[in-house]
């Protein structure tokens, strides 16, 4: 499909980008796009998914709704696909599409129960079903929606999960035999919790190590195969909520729930670690660590914890990496408030070549919105993700204060 989109959208020339960027949301206030390990563009390449968000000065409160909005690459056009109450700041409604564009699923919630549900919906037709269960990232083929407990996640870290009073969030007590990475089964409806929390500490961990504090779910992905799945759990001393205290750590697993590893064990990870994700060959995990306990730099390990290694000796590693299918080139960002950012707000958009340790400088633009909350929790990450097709990246910032959404083209350099 060739899309014109010159025609449809402005172009960002702050700072002259290294590659062509366009503002995808000029006329949508607050909108934002999920993560660095889905696209939010369609299967066909036309639409993207996103969140809008109902302020952007002010906290927001349990129970207020937001939009899940389409935008149309073809026309420019913008419409709401519905409304939800089962968001939060970062993820937003966790907007993601299945294998068809007839397939969008994001997350809503029960306001009187405060129970949060996946929701698959047909945006052609306005069809909407109802899952079972919670719904966090969905697999590439579209059947399976796995999740933590999406209230609990916020126990560790506001932002991923929804937005729901105190009372309301379930406290965990040691490894709980009802909590962990729940399995969805999106043609059905039917939910089932695939590994539990207690599992991971019986089989993985040092009891007397972890025995003085309590076990909860965070990051969930699959491989781009669907084969595996990836699961941060994070460890919190007994009665803490402290994030800073938190000893995080990734599990890898099949979605049948064998082959279970400690990919990444509490102790490697504390050197100096965060955002994993995994690489194209679905066997392999990768994050920023520091491996030295001095130097960030993107490592692999194996999904079974074996061969960890950096993946270049002198690039460094910063927030979100997304490996492109070629395994050489990975995109990445900066925090606002990092070390690679200006005291403008502005922060680089990052294409690393492992190979040749070249960085290409994709763009320079703003990310440090005029309103970023308690703890920063409204803060504006660009989550860097590649398209379906891996030639663009879509990604979020704010030049003018407020959150927009914006897509490159990358073919030059890849």
């Amino acid at each position: 499909m060739a899309l014109e989109f010159d025609r449809n959208f402005p172009r960002y020339t702050e700072f002259d980008p290294a590659a062509p960027i366009w503002c995808i949301t000029p006329e949508v206030d607050g909108c934002f796009h999920r993560f660095f390990d889905t696209s939010p563009i369609s299967p066909s390449g036309r639409f993207v998914g996103l969140t809008g968000m109902p302020a952007e000065d002010r906290m927001p409160e349990p129970g207020e709704p937001a939009e899940v909005v389409l935008i149309d690459l073809a026309t420019g056009e913008c419409e709401v696909a519905a409304e939800t109450h089962g968001w939060d700041t970062q993820l937003g409604a966790q907007v993601q599409w299945g294998a068809t564009d007839e397939e969008l699923f994001f997350i809503d919630m029960d306001v009187e129960r405060w129970k949060p549900f996946g929701v698959k919906m047909n945006p052609e037709t306005g069809e909407r079903r109802e899952l079972g269960g919670p719904l966090y990232m969905v697999s590439p083929d579209g059947r399976f929606a796995a999740s933590p407990c999406l209230r609990r996640t916020r126990r560790t870290q506001h932002g991923y999960g929804v937005i729901a009073p105190d009372e309301a969030i379930p406290l965990n007590e040691g490894a709980p035999d009802d909590d962990g990475l729940f399995l969805t089964d999106t043609m059905t409806g039917e939910a089932q919790l695939m590994l539990s929390l207690e599992r991971v500490y019986e089989e993985l961990l040092d009891e007397e190590e972890f025995a003085d504090g309590d076990l909860y779910g965070f990051h969930v992905k699959w491989n781009l195969q669907g084969t595996r799945l990836q699961f941060v759990v994070r460890w919190l001393p007994r009665g803490g909520e402290d994030r800073r205290s938190a000893r995080p750590m990734l599990v890898t697993v099949r979605p049948d729930g064998s082959e279970l590893h400690l990919a990444i064990p509490a102790d490697v990870w504390a050197r100096g670690g965060h955002h994993p994700n995994w690489m194209p060959d679905g066997e392999h995990v990768m994050m920023n660590l520091k491996l030295d306990g001095e130097n960030m730099r993107l490592i692999s390990a194996r999904h079974d914890g074996t061969n960890l290694r950096p993946l270049n000796d002198d690039l460094l590693g910063t927030v979100h990496p997304a490996m492109h299918p070629d395994g050489r080139h990975v995109i990445t960002d900066e925090y606002a408030h990092a070390s690679l950012a200006n005291e403008d707000g502005t922060t680089p958009l990052r294409l690393l070549n492992l190979q040749s340790g070249e960085e290409v400088r994709v763009a320079r633009i703003r990310t440090r919105p005029d309103y970023e909350g308690e703890a920063k929790v409204l803060r504006v990450d660009p989550h860097p993700a590649w398209d379906p097709e891996f030639r663009r990246v879509v990604f979020n910032a704010c030049p003018s204060g407020t959150r927009d959404v914006f897509i490159a083209h990358l073919e030059e350099w890849l």
